[in-house]
């Protein structure tokens, strides 16, 4: 039984008894060692609730200090202070590097500004302003509250009412905050520190330790340690945050934090950015406090987790095995911070681990087009772990000198381009020997056979190919019905897109929609999913029924071709198989994309292709043939055979990033019947 599934029934008798059911069927599925911690879980939880409160009224100050064998908070605050920290906080060193991001500076100070009204924008809201009080438990969207109480009676999860609980989570998370501490970092003016010091005041009262929705989840509260330790270096030499009693309130916080991360920690007998999130945060505060058993412990155990589970979720080409780009880049941050934090503070990291991050920026560079963005491929919830650059959300370049700074990788190090904001905040004077920048290296096209991506690309086309497992060891994840589907990236333009993630338990539908084959530049039979949907209240599921098969991929300096298929389809009587070849001519970035299918049966066939928002003009021309514009450039979208596949030029959305649409334009080729042997499209320049 799932903490889900615990908080509806202890909210509310009339339940769906099959919604029951299924949860209590999947959870006995597992192995007998996670049903014992799930039970041990839901015993902590419940006796919790009559124990916490007694707890966190016995936590004095005094015993607070004594745990980590201090005599005052004072003393305890300049110890802390003088320990290393996995990010640069040097007030002089960071003025000194102004000039590296002097562009990013006034977006710092805008931001800072905004942030002393209260004036944010996140997850789609928009720039709304929360209220001189802020009401920490509120989706500013739809409005609804979550009122405080112990965490097992708080139902956040509600198909009917459009509430998006990621809305406090995120303001919660405080990240919107980093301008305030680095506006401070580089004017040393107060107002910043004091702004920080009454938000938290603020959290801390208005959020009781494990009795509101913040604390719901514990990945949130395991981020929310990475951004409250950053907090305590930017401001710990501050005149408004020499209090003695504000010092205590926030360390002992602090602390809870990283107790009730171990205590609630999300495992699994499959892991995800969830477990990895709350044992990175588990390294983080433990080296944060470093003294006392409970610290050593945290860190001892983190590691270790993280240690255990890097081979696990990310294969051996370093790719993240949850099939998403946009969690590829937090999935690296987790893991890579902790990492930066031992090496600080000279402990060791192992080859193993340090090659494992090598490769996952490897990838990172692979995916990166040559206008320096990405493919928000799979899921999408502009999630960072501490993020120091506040624009660009799918700018993921800097992960290649982060990691080659930190390993003394060259190679990395010579892919980098782009902004060096990231890296001063974190590296300090380490980054200023990029701040000419570096060319990328011109990368040939490559194959990431375990993670199931294969990218076909020059300097001026990039080509991103889906062929691989659906994600989280098959069990759907953050991973979409996107197999056989791509993205193009022609003469400098970006065409062909991936719909994206748009939302996730604000609503249902949406959600499924954006994970759903239609949604896709991939083949679909029928109507029918490429993997099932387990239910449509199942948002992290899908049926692992798409096995890939690749056939042949050939990369060259005139053409690369790759050739695959999956068994998505082998469902249906007769099954079907759909085979996708796509072969790119470097020289003309002509784009060629010929889907055969082999099986019998009267089916009908969908093949769409979703335009950019900035793609114009999607007009037949003579022939089988249409015109569509972006920019400057012209392109000719042709039908090279078989006149029996119609094309309807439809309507449609794209989310770059969690909460927000755009409306755009798609082409839809559809065959009825049994002539469905193959169709093939020409892309090519004007």
């Amino acid at each position: 039984m799932d903490g889900t599934l615990w908080r509806q029934l202890k909210k509310n008798s009339r339940v769906d008894l099959n919604l029951i059911g299924r949860r209590i069927g999947a959870a006995l599925k597992k192995p007998p060692r996670i049903i014992y911690q799930r039970i041990i879980d839901e015993l902590k939880l419940f006796i919790g609730e009559y124990t916490t409160p007694i707890k966190i009224r016995n936590f004095t100050t005094g015993k607070f200090v004594n745990l980590l064998q201090e005599k005052n908070i004072n003393s305890l605050w300049q110890n802390l202070s003088a320990k290393n920290y996995f990010a640069e906080t040097d007030q002089q060193v960071l003025a000194d590097l102004k000039f590296l991001f002097k562009d990013d500076e006034r977006k710092i100070y805008s931001l800072a500004e905004k942030a002393l009204n209260n004036d944010l924008s996140l997850l789609g809201t928009g720039w709304i302003n929360i209220g001189e009080k802020i009401e920490w438990h509120k989706d500013y969207k739809s409005g609804i509250n979550w009122e405080p109480k112990y965490i097992t009676k708080i139902n956040y999860c509600n198909p009917n009412d459009f509430s998006d609980v990621k809305i406090p989570w995120e303001i919660s998370r405080m990240q919107w905050l980093i301008p305030v501490g680095q506006a401070y970092l580089l004017t040393h003016d107060e107002k910043y520190a004091i702004k920080v010091k009454e938000i938290l005041i603020s959290w801390i009262r208005e959020n009781p330790y494990a009795a509101s929705v913040n604390w719901t989840c514990t990945m949130e509260v395991a981020l929310r340690i990475f951004t409250w330790s950053w907090f305590f270096h930017v401001f710990k030499n501050s005149q408004c945050w020499k209090d003695e009693a504000f010092r205590g309130l926030f360390l002992k916080s602090l602390w809870l934090h990283g107790e009730f991360t171990e205590k609630h920690i999300e495992r699994s007998d499959i892991n995800g950015n969830h477990f990895t999130a709350d044992a990175a945060s588990m390294v983080v505060a433990g080296l944060f406090f470093d003294e006392g058993a409970a610290a050593k412990r945290w860190v001892e155990n983190g590691w270790s987790f993280l240690e255990e589970e890097f081979p696990k979720q990310v294969f051996s080409d370093g790719v993240d095995y949850e099939a998403s780009v946009p969690y590829h880049r937090l999935v690296l941050e987790l893991f890579f911070f902790p990492a930066l934090y031992k090496i600080k503070r000279g402990l060791t990291v192992s080859a193993g681990y340090l090659d494992l991050l090598k490769k996952m920026a490897l990838f990172t560079e692979a995916y990166t087009r040559p206008d320096g963005t990405v493919p928000v491929w799979g899921d999408a919830d502009d999630a960072r772990a501490l993020p120091f650059r506040h624009d660009a959300i799918n700018d993921h370049r800097y992960l290649l000198a982060m990691v080659g700074i930190a390993t003394g990788d060259k190679s990395l190090m010579s892919f980098f381009s782009g902004p060096v904001t990231e890296l001063v905040w974190v590296y300090g004077t380490k980054a200023k020997f990029l701040s000419a920048g570096f060319l990328p290296a011109e990368g040939g096209s490559q194959a990431f056979t375990k993670g199931g991506f294969y990218i076909i690309r020059d300097s001026k086309n990039h080509i991103f190919i889906d062929c691989g497992p659906v994600g989280l060891a098959g069990r759907g994840g953050h991973g979409h019905n996107d197999i056989l589907s791509f993205e193009a990236y022609l003469n400098n333009e970006l065409l062909i897109v991936d719909s994206g993630s748009y939302l996730y338990t604000a609503d249902y539908q949406e959600r499924n929609n954006f994970r759903s084959t239609a949604y896709h530049n991939t083949p679909q039979i029928d109507n029918q999913e490429v993997n099932r949907f387990i239910s449509w209240d199942y948002l992290w599921n899908l049926k692992n029924d798409a096995e890939p098969k690749v056939y042949h991929w050939t990369p060259g300096n005139e053409y690369s071709t790759f050739k695959g298929s999956h068994s998505g389809y082998h469902k249906l009587t007769p099954a079907l198989s759909p085979v996708r070849e796509i072969t790119l001519n470097h020289f003309k970035s002509e784009l060629t994309i010929t889907d055969t299918f082999t099986g019998e049966g009267q089916y009908q066939i969908k093949i769409p292709f979703h335009f950019h928002p900035n793609v114009k003009l999607i007009e037949k021309r003579k022939g089988n043939a249409w015109e569509c514009i972006s920019g400057t450039k012209s392109f000719l979208i042709k039908k090279m055979d078989n006149d029996d596949w119609a094309a309807t030029k439809t309507d449609c959305r794209i989310s770059f990033s969690y909460g927000t649409c755009q409306q755009s334009s798609s082409l839809i080729f559809t065959i009825n019947g049994d002539k469905h042997t193959r169709l093939c499209i020409q892309i090519q320049p004007q």
